[in-house]
């Protein structure tokens, strides 16, 4: 056990990021739907963060089928 880093975070297996684009990709419809609404109305405020609101939400939009 001499050779034992606990602090040897590759042996360890913790990489937050290894699963993230599974993750990412599991969004369901309704999922999707409801980010698309959020991110409409932070496009339709005057804020500072609306111009980027209104990119992501044109393309979600593009990606989805339309809400029934």
């Amino acid at each position: 056990m001499d050779d034992y880093d606990p602090l040897d975070r590759d042996a360890a297996d913790l990489d937050p990021m290894k699963h993230i684009s599974e993750r990412l990709a599991l969004l369901t419809l309704e999922e999707a739907h409801d980010l698309l609404r959020l991110l409409q109305a932070v496009a339709g405020e005057d804020g500072r963060l609306s111009s980027d609101a209104d990119r992501w939400a044109r393309e979600i939009a593009a990606r989805i089928p339309s809400a029934s």
